[in-house]
């Protein structure tokens, strides 16, 4: 009898196992979800990674579109749902010194276009700006019906930032031909 039991105790974990990796990955000790949903649409994940300074792990992050794709440029100028998920690993990461990388991946995604975006990214800025902890979750989600930039922390809605071409950019941080880190980019396309 307890060798049955014991056989049907480690079936039901291998399968709970297998529908938990089916559903998640795991990236440098974070569970990504496979998907996520946005304005009732279903977002699948195109790829993850973590982004380290100095040998410091200090997010993992993942990207999340309707339409999977290996190619940069089309997620840039796709007009449709898509999202990144940031999870912050670090305590050594403040809102300040996050605000202070968006800016600096904002400078070399913008180009020519960072003066007219200048108010948008202060705006943007100002959603990261509450105290940020291990564990927070950012989702920076795209809505083509309005255009917008909607940004989410732990689950709430901070605030909605307009325009295509401050997707372009936000997106372009991390997929441009400059971007912050290109090993992580790699990994956002599932290279």
């Amino acid at each position: 009898m307890k060798k049955i039991l014991l056989v049907f105790t480690l079936l039901l974990a291998l399968q709970f196992s297998t529908l938990f990796a089916q559903t998640h990955l795991e990236v440098n000790g974070v569970t990504v979800p496979r998907k996520i949903e946005f304005q009732n649409k279903t977002l699948q994940l195109n790829g993850a990674g973590g982004r380290s300074k100095m040998w410091l792990e200090v997010y993992v992050q993942a990207l999340y579109l309707s339409q999977l794709s290996q190619d940069p440029q089309f997620i840039i100028d796709s007009d449709t749902e898509m999202a990144i998920r940031i999870e912050i690993t670090s305590s050594m990461v403040s809102s300040n010194k996050l605000t202070k990388a968006m800016n600096a991946g904002f400078e070399k995604s913008a180009g020519s276009n960072l003066e007219q975006l200048r108010p948008r990214i202060e705006q943007f800025k100002t959603y990261l700006s509450d105290a940020i902890t291990e564990k927070d979750v950012f989702v920076l989600a795209y809505n083509p019906l309005d255009q917008t930039i909607n940004v989410y922390k732990n689950e709430v809605l901070k605030g909605k930032i307009q325009g295509f071409d401050f997707k372009k950019a936000l997106f372009g941080i991390w997929l441009s031909d400059k971007p912050v880190d290109e090993t992580l980019k790699k990994h956002l396309l599932g290279i």
